[in-house]
């Protein structure tokens, strides 16, 4: 059964399952299985951190840092790709992921105008390594969406020091979701975005190997969630009116994987991501900068700085890919949604006009009359 309603559950805890994830109410989304945390910490070695400035009415923002492995990144660089579905954003560190294929700093997703912070404190964060004190040059990368509806975004409240911060406090396990980190001022199809994740494991037959997604979700266009359409039945979708009609923003994909790819195939893997977002309805539209950063943390396929001339690696064959190609779209598409069904009000637009959650319960009910499962 791919949906179960539980009527009598939502009128006695209301707001309470309204922050579940979209699995808590029997809704699945694809078929390969997640993992035991349905996160991209499943993916082994990854932490998760957060940050979340929220300061009287006028700041809602904050920092996400998604880091690679628990070493000196700088001195054990993870191969590495990025993909770029849209292009309006403010990416850094693309250039040189491009050229080396590799990726020698956390990840930190925040809000358009706080990149340069995020450089600032992947730097201050790198150099603080004893093996790294001669270091002259680090490529940080940091990602971004606008979050200006809903923050003080020309305030620049994010510091250096809260992006060192939400890395010292990544950690593996159950991620949160929602209005945190750099989700906490976004919106997404007209609803509270914010961070989501999932992710997916491979049968022993195709591999074995993880797939994880975070995602920070602030983008527009028809919402659907496990192809129904819910965008249209709730009458929320690109161009109905000034306010729901917004498509612009960007959304964040960082995905995750133990197989043994080279930044060619996970340059590859990166772009099946778009694939998840266009399922969830999401446009890519004109002033949207949708981007994807993939990494490997097989530990076998590391870079070390200055390592050896040559060295000898075994990376995944081009026919194999296809199952983790599945796997990308599915969590990447999960992850899209979890954002949706964790994000809490924080408050309304800086234009008076308010950003609610996804209504659950009408959301349900659209399930129920698609007949998805047997309500």
């Amino acid at each position: 059964m791919r949906f179960l309603f539980f009527a009598f559950i939502l009128l006695a805890f209301g707001d309470v399952l309204a922050q579940k994830r979209v699995r808590d109410y029997g809704i699945e989304i694809g078929v390969l299985s997640p993992g035991i945390h349905n996160a991209i910490t499943d993916v082994q070695g990854v932490l998760v951190g957060h940050v979340t400035l929220i300061e009287g009415d006028k700041v809602r923002t904050g920092v996400t840092a998604v880091v690679p492995h628990d070493k000196n990144i700088f001195q054990d660089k993870v191969p590495g790709a990025i993909y770029i579905g849209n292009g309006f954003g403010k990416l850094a560190g693309f250039s040189q992921v491009e050229e080396l294929g590799n990726i020698e700093t956390p990840i930190i997703l925040t809000n358009t105008l706080s990149v340069a912070q995020g450089l600032e404190g992947l730097i201050d964060y790198t150099l603080s390594f004893d093996k790294n004190k001669e270091v002259k040059s680090v490529n940080g990368v940091v990602g971004e969406t606008n979050d200006g509806g809903l923050n003080d975004i020309q305030g620049r409240h994010v510091k250096k020091e809260h992006v060192v911060e939400a890395i010292r406090k990544a950690k593996s396990g159950k991620v949160e979701e929602g209005s945190v980190g750099a989700g906490t001022g976004t919106i997404c199809f007209g609803f509270k975005g914010g961070i989501g994740t999932s992710s997916r494991v491979l049968p022993k037959e195709l591999g074995g190997y993880t797939v994880g997604v975070l995602t920070q979700t602030n983008f527009g266009g028809v919402l659907q969630i496990d192809g129904v359409p819910v965008g249209e039945e709730l009458g929320r979708y690109a161009y109905k009116n000034a306010i729901e009609g917004s498509v612009d923003g960007s959304c964040m994909m960082v995905v995750a994987t133990d197989a043994p790819l080279d930044a060619r195939n996970l340059k590859r893997l990166a772009k099946r991501a778009i694939m998840g977002l266009a399922k969830t309805g999401g446009i890519a539209s004109n002033g949207s900068g949708d981007y994807v950063i993939a990494f490997s943390t097989n530990e076998s396929i590391r870079v070390p700085y200055q390592s050896e001339p040559t060295k000898a690696y075994t990376y995944l064959n081009n026919d194999y890919m296809s199952p983790l190609f599945m796997a990308t779209i599915e969590a990447t598409e999960e992850a899209i949604i979890n954002s949706l069904f964790a994000a809490k009000e924080v408050g309304n637009l800086r234009n008076g006009n308010e950003v609610k959650p996804l209504p659950i319960e009408k959301v349900l009910d659209t399930f129920r009359k698609y007949k998805k499962g047997d309500g």
